[in-house]
């Protein structure tokens, strides 16, 4: 189990912990919205940090299919429906196949985490390109004309929901709690 040298009762120590800085709060409603996700796509790769393929891999309770390396192939995932949203033309394919497939296909295996990880990277990176070309938050964009400030918002809100699960399937691995 990872000690906590400073504050034995959160996740990282204050000055190692990614999240904090002493910068002041961003101006602005996109540069605010960013610095949110960020903060929690920061958090989501924490909570895997330490953990082997098959820590990675372990189910939360039956019947839920829901795992750490479950919560990154599925945020991968939406982040491509994210971006299907807004770009026109034909959606790209979904990466891990119909239904539940990214949560049933995350099995403890390295090169299957390693592409997790990496799979999750290029899609937000895709999609933040995509919504960046937007300047203005009320903007409606997509076929379902959705304002940008909704993707914003809807895309924190997946994070931070996720976010929560991950602390518990953490505490349920190894005993760390989040912060």
């Amino acid at each position: 189990m990872h000690t906590v040298r400073v504050c034995p009762d959160m996740w990282a120590d204050p000055d190692e912990d990614l999240r904090n800085n002493d910068k002041p709060s961003p101006d602005g409603e996109l540069a605010t919205l960013l610095d949110y996700l960020t903060g929690y796509r920061l958090t989501l790769r924490m909570k895997g940090e330490g953990l082997n393929p098959q820590q990675l891999a372990r189910r939360s309770v039956p019947p839920s299919t829901m795992s750490l390396l479950g919560l990154v192939r599925h945020l991968a995932e939406v982040e491509r429906d994210w971006r299907n949203w807004i770009v026109p033309g034909d959606p790209a394919p979904k990466l891990y196949g119909a239904d539940d497939g990214d949560f049933e296909g995350a099995v403890g295996e390295q090169d299957l985490v390693d592409g997790a990880f990496a799979d999750l990277a290029r899609e937000q990176a895709a999609t933040d390109a995509v919504v960046a070309e937007y300047a203005d938050p009320g903007a409606r964009v997509g076929r379902d004309r959705s304002s940008v400030r909704e993707l914003w918002v809807h895309r924190i809100e997946e994070y931070a929901r996720h976010c929560g699960h991950a602390d518990l399937l953490r505490e349920r691995i190894d005993g760390r709690v989040g912060q």
